[in-house]
């Protein structure tokens, strides 16, 4: 698929986005274990989020879709049979590295993969752990999936991820629900902290101590109804948008407010980014509230340590901002981003010249100086549904029509994307 993108003047505009969908895994897996029918509300619709529904269901848990609400049949810490063929994660690394420290526990084998570039993820991170913890895992080359894993009998233990993942600590956190004991995750650089939220809510005893995050073994969860916030991580290429159209006045409703996400809000208002939030409340032991921003250019910055971490997943669009902002944008200590859906440093990078952008590399970020126009001109997704979204809204700011190549992979977390930004565009 191909979208093409006309030069706007401003955007403007009240919408609601889909459910956050780190918050729609994290609930699905969670209440595939509880005791009883959880029913959740404003579900994701991406593909990343079905990819797990779809796993769960292979593995024998009753799932009802009505629109964006999804009702799980949750049978329990013990309830997964085993599946009749190889679990299929899609694209999606949330539902793979998260959902095998459930399957680590299962007194069967199975297998995981996905499709061809989820194969060439590393899964060493998780593996490390879960082997530690007792369970037997073979992958491909060693660390690629498809994985299989041997289940068994875990035992607790204390870990220290060597590079901060929330992906890792949920992953870890899973497979200690289903050990006898105290298991216990080191944190110095705090990531988001959903799964410990919704643990919490599902009845689970978890605590953190310092940077020390707890979880008591083999507790009863409970079914729950719940109700999924806005995603914040999308809300990030409207904010980027009305910053790169001057007079663009936007409001997004319902959006997840978390504390350990709104790192994105925190730097763009330090950047210059005229933005309020309002109606914040507590839902379900998430915050959850409004934010309006009034575009206008602003100074850029730096992205680096603590602050790379939690905005990992907005870096590609914040990419765009930098090159159109004053004094431009620094990332450093992005490695990370070398082995997500795509290397993102390497194809923020090929979009960028593709558009007549300035960025120098570097092995773990890049610099993009500021005060610089995007040219009209063709680029590429190349399958990673951050960049097709990214480059859509740097679409917005160029002198001639973009076209965005293979813009279909933004249904990965986001298929409303098109359709609401042609919205705010009127």
């Amino acid at each position: 698929m191909q979208f093409s993108v006309t030069p706007a003047q401003t955007l403007s505009g009240n919408i609601r986005l889909p459910g956050d969908k780190s918050i729609s895994h994290r609930y699905a897996m969670i209440a595939a274990v509880a005791e009883g029918d959880s029913r959740i509300e404003n579900y994701s619709g991406g593909a990343d989020c079905q990819s797990t529904l779809g796993c769960l269901r292979a593995l024998g848990i009753g799932i009802d879709k009505d629109g964006s609400t999804v009702t799980i049949h949750g049978k329990g810490l013990d309830g997964f049979r085993a599946p009749s063929a190889q679990l299929d994660a899609g694209n999606s690394g949330s539902t793979i590295r998260m959902l095998s420290g459930m399957l680590a526990a299962q007194p069967f084998p199975c297998e995981i993969g996905g499709d061809e570039s989820l194969s060439n993820r590393p899964m060493a991170r998780i593996m490390t752990p879960l082997r530690e913890m007792g369970a037997v895992i073979e992958a491909r080359d060693g660390k690629f999936p498809p994985m299989r894993i041997q289940g068994a009998k875990l035992k607790p233990i204390h870990y220290e991820p060597p590079v901060a993942s929330a992906q890792v600590k949920t992953c870890v956190l899973f497979a200690g629900l289903h050990a006898e004991g105290v298991t216990s995750v080191v944190e110095h650089v705090q990531t988001r902290d959903h799964t410990e939220v919704a643990l919490r809510e599902f009845g689970a005893e978890i605590s953190r101590k310092g940077p020390v995050i707890s979880i008591e073994g083999r507790p009863r969860l409970e079914a729950r109804n719940l109700a999924v916030p806005g995603d914040l991580s999308s809300a990030a290429f409207f904010l980027v948008a009305a910053c790169l159209l001057p007079g663009s006045n936007i409001v997004i409703e319902g959006v997840g407010l978390s504390p350990s996400r709104t790192m994105l809000i925190d730097w763009l208002m330090a950047a210059g980014a005229r933005i309020k939030v309002l109606d914040v409340a507590q839902t379900a032991g998430e915050m959850v509230g409004t934010i309006a921003i009034t575009g206008r250019e602003v100074e850029g910055g730096v992205i680096e340590k603590a602050v790379t971490a939690a905005l990992i997943d907005e870096i590609p669009v914040l990419a765009v901002l930098g090159a159109a902002s004053r004094k431009g944008l620094t990332v450093r200590d992005a490695a990370e981003l070398r082995v997500k859906e795509t290397d993102r440093i390497a194809t923020v990078a090929e979009n960028m010249g593709r558009m007549g952008v300035s960025i120098e590399v570097t092995v773990d970020g890049f610099h993009i100086p500021g005060g610089q126009r995007f040219r009209g001109a063709a680029v590429d997704s190349f399958g990673d549904h951050r960049i097709a979204m990214a480059f859509a809204v740097a679409g917005l700011a160029a002198d001639g029509p973009t076209t965005v190549h293979n813009a279909d992979a933004a249904s990965v977390s986001f298929p409303e994307f098109y359709d609401i930004l042609g919205r705010l565009r009127g």
